[in-house]
């Protein structure tokens, strides 16, 4: 099946695509499109891959699913378009990245600069009905995202894993820990962070000192 993605990522992941579960999944994805309004637009889905090819990817976010309101997803995972309202966990990276880093807090949500900077921000589920949370969940978005993380961990080395809540959690089964580097801590959902889970994690100051005992350039968060 030929899947527009960076050329890095479709060289990597050129078995995954000739999966009969991936061309179920398509063919799922588009009907949806076609029947019902879904997010992100067509054109974005795997805009993650396409700001941070395989190759320059240092560190990985993981996510669980696109914004489902209208004008917030775009293809990175708790990322927003300019100009949309931050989201509550967005708030809380951009407060924990202030506190981090005493830098001052964004007036935009949009993470591309991130992604630009090889921050691959994954959502485990790339595509979802618009006002249904979950909605394209198990028809086969995580086994192909499960084999991206699987595929980052067997060709490279020395990525930073930021895994945040239950659900990045169990990722880390998929990570080669004797290659690569795993922080993990709360989710930064209100939830999560007014019970004390997400503040303070410091995992921005963290990967940069990782990034950079490995002789990398650090991130410009």
């Amino acid at each position: 099946m030929d899947v527009r993605i960076h050329p890095s990522w479709k060289q990597v992941l050129s078995e995954e695509f000739q999966q009969p579960y991936f061309t179920q999944l398509i063919q799922f994805v588009k009907k949806e499109y076609q029947s019902a309004t879904c997010y992100p637009k067509g054109a974005d889905i795997f805009a993650a891959f396409d700001h941070s090819p395989f190759d320059k990817t240092k560190v990985v976010i993981i996510g669980q699913d696109p914004y489902h309101g209208p004008g917030q997803a775009h293809g990175l995972c708790f990322s927003v378009k300019d100009g949309t309202a931050h989201p509550p966990s967005l708030v809380n990276i951009f407060k924990e990245v202030s506190q981090d880093l005493g830098k001052p807090y964004p007036e935009s949500g949009n993470l591309e600069h991130w992604a630009d900077q090889g921050v691959f921000l994954l959502n485990a589920t790339l595509t979802v009905r618009a006002s249904q949370a979950g909605s394209h969940q198990n028809k086969g978005w995580e086994v192909f995202t499960d084999a991206v993380i699987q595929q980052l961990s067997q060709d490279k080395e020395g990525l930073v894993f930021l895994l945040w809540g239950g659900f990045a959690k169990k990722k880390a089964a998929l990570i080669d820990q004797s290659k690569h580097h795993i922080l993990t801590s709360g989710h930064p959902s209100p939830l999560s962070a007014n019970r004390g889970l997400w503040f303070g994690n410091k995992h921005f100051s963290k990967t940069n000192e990782i990034l950079a005992r490995n002789g990398q350039k650090p991130i410009d968060w």
